[in-house]
């Protein structure tokens, strides 16, 4: 915070108060880009990078309801963006969404790097939920991570 002190003719009581803005401008911004860097890292959870392929169906990019599974190579279950401990977690949470809506259509995300056994018994672990066949999300070979979705009902 910054004086002036005024000479001249009006006489005043005392200093007057001059506020300098720029630090809490420069604060301000870096505070702005920390939330921009930080926040899509929140919303992420875990990093999975899906199998690429190289002709992906294109009709499979339509939006529609979805509930998104995602095991990671580190062997996480998640629900959404819900991270369960544990396999049967992951059934008793799958059992309640089925019974919630059992026409809904379930996606899993899988890193490219699990092995295949891994996942199969992801799929199991859908299947005795009640869910009739899972899609499997899968990326563009180009390197465009969940630039499509192919079925695997």
């Amino acid at each position: 915070m910054g004086v002036s002190v005024e000479t001249g003719k009006k006489k005043r009581k005392g200093p007057t108060p001059d506020i300098n803005i720029t630090p809490l401008v420069d604060i301000v911004l870096v505070l702005l880009i920390i939330f921009m860097v930080v926040t899509p890292q929140l919303e992420a959870g875990e990093s999975v990078d899906p199998p690429h392929l190289q002709n992906v169906d294109p009709s499979s990019k339509t939006k529609i309801d979805v509930l998104m599974l995602t095991y990671t190579k580190s062997g996480r279950y998640f629900v959404e963006k819900e991270q369960l401990p544990d396999a049967a977690a992951f059934e008793a949470r799958l059992k309640q969404e089925f019974a919630r809506s059992p026409n809904r259509r379930v996606m899993l995300k899988g890193d490219h790097a699990t092995p295949y056994g891994k996942m199969r018994e992801v799929f199991g672990v859908v299947q005795r939920a009640g869910f009739r066949g899972v899609a499997l999300v899968v990326a563009q070979k180009n390197g465009d991570p969940n630039a499509a979705v192919t079925g695997g009902e």
